[in-house]
């Protein structure tokens, strides 16, 4: 038995760009052709896009996945000898009965078909639907194994290769009925979303599922941002022992090579994966360059105060999208500090970004006269901090509706958490870049950005973010004096409660017992109750660990439960 060549196709398709992401797939298999593949595998509803969400509900919908997917195999019929397996929604037009419910037709699967010789070959449906986290899929979805369907194992090459989707290749049975149905090598295809040091976990688990039947496993892993999600690619190959022998780049499109010798040990290149910092800076970069180049806006405005959360949002954003395409507003009050605007303006010089000043004292002051009569006899309190949050809102918001760039929120997730944000002010925009990033992971990632080779808009080498920024404490700016602990418990004190409770599910009186004070947990998770209703109406924003304030975050605003 030969050699035989495979492509793992890391695309970014866009969800419903039909079309668009037919190309990308058909790009990717003359590539893959041309450099002596037999088989190229692409991701989990590469055709779609992953996730399509309600799209799936609808006809039409699915009628032109039915339509793209046959006019693709017929331009991808001349790329002779090279098999192309890819994901995409299917429907079946027969009524399936299960063995646990009868299912009217026509049904929807998770499929992927096997395209070659100008046709459709073989289609699989996936067995496995996940239904936690992110993840929705038993609402649009049927199982291959409900609905009574074979495992799929196909020829190309000289070789036959099984197919699973995602998930399946996170439980025994598809790969097991995989290798009994003849399977040489297991082909999955995903999409599964990013969080931190998720690809640890990734590999840990395949590597246990090829150990567990025997055969090596080729994994192929989508990138891109679609809305609130990031797939992070570093596709990856596993021989039949666990041992990871191929690695592609994480956060970048491109064709992964992996070559299977007679014996079916498969080897490639192996990129060095990222570190934690690394990793939560490429997410948050791609997931803001996909987010407002999909949604075909010109460019991002942000407010910047001088503060860490604002610098850190805006080095974000020159990353992605480039300096040109990025303007700032400073928006002093008669609170800000001197230093505030100085290293505003000092960080924006630094990157080149377009920088203005807009005083909002007239404003405030306005606001404040015409409210006189009201207020009379009221002492100042967060109203009138409210006030001049609002202000700088409708000011971006204006900026915005005239020019067309998208607002990006600066709110990090410690504040998200405890409503330490103004609706309508801060929380005005249309993005939430930090959405899902600790106060604490705030400043590692502001000292681990200075730390790179950053070429700054003069030419010159060295850090981006003034250092009085990252050392300075934090301030709101809304009153005089005013420091972010005035009102909050030490941040890493506060991060620490907010991930045991709120991404690890524990209860109050498991963390207490755990060593924090009964006073600033009961705080705390209080304040996190309270402020759902602030959560709801806050834009979306970018998910980097297992549990954000998003799609896998679906808490009642109204509750009595306390504990």
């Amino acid at each position: 038995m030969s050699k035989l060549r495979v492509a793992l196709a890391q695309i970014n398709p866009t969800v419903g760009d039909l079309p668009g992401n037919a190309k990308l797939i058909a790009e990717a298999a003359r590539a893959a052709h041309a450099g002596g593949a037999s088989l190229m595998i692409a991701p989990e509803l590469a055709l779609s896009g992953y996730p399509p969400e309600d799209l799936l509900l609808r006809p039409a919908f699915m009628d032109a996945c039915e339509q793209q997917l046959a006019a693709l195999a017929v331009e991808l019929a001349p790329l002779r000898g090279l098999s192309v397996l890819l994901g995409h929604p299917a429907r079946s037009r027969t009524v399936i009965v299960a063995r646990t419910r009868s299912l009217a037709a026509p049904v929807c699967f998770n499929a992927a078909s096997v395209l070659a010789q100008g046709r459709v070959q073989a289609t699989y449906c996936k067995r496995e639907l996940p239904n936690y986290q992110v993840f929705d899929e038993r609402r649009y979805f049927v199982g291959g194994r409900e609905a009574g369907l074979p495992p799929v194992v196909f020829d190309a090459g000289g070789r036959r290769f099984g197919v699973l989707i995602c998930e399946d290749a996170w439980y025994d049975e598809p790969a097991v009925a995989a290798v009994s149905a003849g399977a040489q090598v297991l082909c999955v295809l995903n999409a599964s979303p990013f969080h931190l040091d998720k690809g640890e976990e990734r590999e840990a688990r395949m590597a246990e599922r090829a150990r567990a039947v025997g055969v090596p496993l080729l994994y192929a892993h989508l990138v891109g941002g679609q809305d609130e999600v990031v797939f992070d690619g570093a596709s990856f190959a596993v021989d039949a022992h666990g041992r990871i022998v191929a690695r592609g780049p994480s956060f970048e499109p491109g064709l992964v090579w992996v070559d299977l010798d007679a014996q079916d040990v498969p080897s490639g290149l192996c990129c060095e994966a990222p570190s934690l910092e690394q990793q939560a800076w490429s997410a948050l970069v791609l997931g803001v360059r996909d987010y407002i180049g999909k949604n075909r806006f010109p460019g991002a405005v942000i407010g910047l105060s001088g503060g860490v959360d604002s610098a850190l949002v805006l080095a974000i954003a020159v990353d992605a999208l480039g300096a040109q395409r990025v303007r700032t507003v400073m928006m002093p009050s008669p609170y800000t500090a001197d230093i505030s605007w100085l290293d505003a303006r000092d960080m924006a010089q630094r990157l080149g970004v377009r920088y203005d000043e807009i005083a909002i004292a007239p404003m405030f002051d306005a606001f404040r006269a015409s409210l006189a009569q009201e207020f009379r006899g009221l002492p100042e309190d967060a109203t009138e901090e409210n006030i001049q949050a609002r202000i700088r809102g409708t000011l971006l918001m204006a900026l915005s509706n005239k020019h067309g760039s998208i607002v990006l929120t600066t709110g990090n997730k410690s504040e998200m958490a405890t409503g330490y944000c103004t609706l309508y002010g801060d929380m005005a925009g249309g993005f939430a870049v930090i959405k899902d990033v600790a106060k604490t992971l705030v400043y590692r990632l502001a000292k681990w950005k200075n730390q790179q080779p950053n070429r700054r808009a003069d030419g010159t080498i060295g850090p981006v973010i003034p250092e009085r920024i990252i050392t300075r404490a934090p301030s709101a700016e809304l009153r005089p004096d005013q420091t972010d602990q005035d009102s909050l418990p030490p941040y890493d004190v506060l991060d620490a409660i907010l991930a045991r409770y709120m991404e690890d599910d524990q209860s109050i009186e498991q963390i207490i017992a755990a060593g924090y004070a009964r006073r600033d947990v009961e705080r705390v998770t209080r304040l996190i109750k309270v402020n759902e209703y602030k959560r709801r109406q806050a834009p979306i924003g970018i998910r980097i660990t297992h549990r954000a304030f998003g799609r896998d975050w679906r808490y009642p605003i109204t509750s009595g439960f306390r504990a």
